[in-house]
């Protein structure tokens, strides 16, 4: 089965065509510029194998400790579940279920759902169930953060380097190939020929012509007529993948603007207070984001420092800053550039996640440097503070509907 006849734009709204691609080939939105399909040559084999072998992966690096830390004869070992577990009995819940979910539970979830639904398909077929694992696939996707989280053990390593000697287990070259095994099951991939094996659970009234009435599923990208959606009772739901349908995000302006002042009030802490206490030899230290930035510059590590100082200060400002001008544009109903506006939402999408290397740092100190009064790690009230903003940034970006941007140039066209 080749792919839906129709697509709309998710980022403009715009109804077109799907050309026939060649292998390897891209569609792209004739006004957006937004990438609409890709064809990815053997995709579900590909993806398989990948799947299976980041399972496998997956499994060695959390089972063998990743890093030890020696210092003055004593010794600790590290697991990915140990930063976890040591800030949750500290009594940092909000980082604790954070980091557990973006670098444990988001990535391993995908892969077993991944598996779950490519042997089915492999073997020629369709599980009733199957829609509903493959919409959790794209749901937990923008939330595994494994690359992230290599980021934060790199940094982490450089700051502990003058102070002990860390060694690599096992576990941490799984968890290194784990990211590209993950990437690349994540590029193999191909939703559409997945979605286009799905049989729909009613029949369509008839196509959607110029001027009918149209819905277009977020999910599994199908365009239909209004009258052939599902009716639950209270929504209108998607006769392919069940997804609830919306002609636009419900509340988009409003949720958006509520994250993001959310976002705003807890930046300020974030950046002002401790985010944690490093204790060696009986002696205190409190750090901030900043200062932790100003110790790798001192030391001559200036580009790992401009590596933290672009994910962890600039990053969260110039999102809060682009969703602003978003909003603000979009409720004056400006007409400057929506096409540049457009690739500004896509840059708070991409760049958002790497704003939580330094909560990740936080949580991989205070797991390996275990030695009382010789040597620990505290995460303080700024990690909170922080971890909220990139959690908040994030669901703020996921809630705006870029579609608004290019609504207000047409009613003023009409």
């Amino acid at each position: 089965m080749g792919r839906d006849t129709l697509t709309e734009c998710l980022e403009c709204g715009l109804l077109q065509r799907n050309p026939a691609l060649p292998p390897g080939g891209t569609a792209v939105c004739v006004r957006c510029g937004n990438v609409l399909h890709r064809d990815r040559p053997d995709s579900l084999n590909r993806t398989l194998a990948l799947t299976v072998a980041g399972i496998l992966l997956f499994v060695i690096a959390n089972a063998f400790p990743f890093l030890a830390f020696e210092m003055g004869g004593q010794t600790t070992y590290t697991t990915l579940m140990t930063g976890v577990l040591d800030l949750w009995e500290g009594g940092n819940l909000f980082i604790a279920s954070v980091v557990f979910f973006t670098s444990i539970l988001a990535p391993g979830l995908q892969l077993v759902l991944l598996l779950t639904v490519l042997v089915p398909l492999s073997l020629g077929r369709m599980p009733f169930w199957l829609p509903e694992l493959f919409r959790w696939v794209r749901t937990l996707t923008p939330w595994g953060m494994t690359d992230v989280f290599m980021l934060g053990i790199l940094v982490s390593v450089v700051k502990l380097s003058e102070m002990a000697t860390i060694l690599p287990g096992a576990a941490l070259f799984a968890f290194g190939i784990l990211i590209l095994v993950l990437a690349g099951a994540q590029s193999a991939l191909d939703p559409d020929l997945v979605w286009s094996r799905v049989p729909w659970m009613r029949e369509p009234v008839r196509p959607p012509r110029p001027g009918d009435g149209h819905l277009a599923c977020d999910v599994c990208k199908l365009v239909i007529h209004r009258d052939s959606a599902l009716w639950d009772g209270r929504h209108l739901r998607c006769p392919r993948c069940a997804d609830v349908l919306h002609g636009r995000k419900p509340n988009s302006i409003q949720r958006t603007w509520a994250l993001l002042l959310a976002a705003v009030a807890f930046y300020i802490p974030a950046n002002l207070l401790p985010i944690m206490t490093v204790t060696s030899l009986g002696k205190s230290q409190s750090d901030t984001i900043l200062s932790g930035v100003v110790f790798l510059f001192e030391n001559g590590m200036w580009p790992l420092a401009v590596i933290v100082f672009v994910a962890s200060i600039f990053v969260p400002m110039l999102k809060l800053l682009i969703l602003l001008t978003l909003l603000l544009s979009v409720q004056l109903g400006s007409r400057w550039s929506p096409r540049e506006r457009t690739r500004l939402y896509r840059i708070t999408e991409a760049i958002g996640r790497w704003s939580m290397v330094d909560v990740y740092v936080v949580t991989i100190l205070v797991a390996l440097v275990r030695l009382g009064n010789l040597a620990s790690v505290q995460a303080e009230a700024g990690a909170i503070y922080f971890c909220a903003v990139v959690v908040l940034t994030m669901l703020a970006a996921m809630s705006f509907d870029p579609r608004l941007i290019w609504d207000g140039l047409e009613r003023k066209h009409v």
